[in-house]
């Protein structure tokens, strides 16, 4: 089962663009700042993950979401090269 939770706050505005064709599809790509649990330690303390959202999701980070803003995600993670 892929399902994974993070709580963090977007590290910049959201890049929004729509597909070409007979029914245009918005996607949003944001970069999320989840802080990491466990000591302190010098440096990067947080992990950024890369999210990408589709349809209604990404007319709602379009309109809503801007950089610093603190948001829940649900989904699957999903690497690639």
């Amino acid at each position: 089962m892929n399902h994974v939770s993070l709580i963090g706050r977007l590290t910049k505005d959201p890049s929004i663009t729509y597909t070409q064709g007979a029914e245009p599809m918005c996607i949003a790509r944001y970069t999320l700042a989840v802080d990491r649990i466990g000591k302190k330690q010098e440096g990067q303390n947080a992990d950024f993950i890369s999210c990408v959202a589709f349809k209604n999701h990404a007319e709602f980070a379009e309109k809503y979401l801007r950089q610093g803003t603190k948001m829940a995600v649900e989904g699957r993670i999903q690497t690639g090269s």
